[in-house]
């Protein structure tokens, strides 16, 4: 089980799911500085809480700065048994050029 890529577009278009969880594996000051609405900050510190408080087959969007952090991070999860995992292609600064109203600061 692998897990999979997803577009800026897909993304937003499952921010109204309730059950959708967006982590950004990003450093805490470029969180606090700006992040995906609804969006929970996902670190080594808190992975292990993070992994208990999830169901295996809800869906789970990893969100670096470009896109490429964020492989590894779903790749993680889905080892971990997490089967709807997904990796955000362009990262948090794609979402924040193209979707400029929707970042929460």
């Amino acid at each position: 089980m692998a897990f999979k890529h997803i577009s800026i577009t897909q993304t937003q278009a499952l921010l109204n799911q309730d059950d959708v969880v967006i982590a950004d594996i990003r450093d805490p000051n470029s969180y606090q500085a700006g992040h995906i609405p609804g969006s929970e900050h996902l670190s080594n510190a808190n992975i292990g809480e993070f992994m208990m408080n999830k169901e295996f087959d809800q869906p789970i969007i990893i969100v670096c700065y470009h896109g490429m952090s964020s492989q590894g991070a779903a790749n993680y999860l889905a080892e971990q048994g997490f089967e709807d995992v997904y990796s955000m292609d362009g990262g948090f600064t794609q979402w924040e050029t193209q979707l400029p109203e929707q970042v929460e600061r």
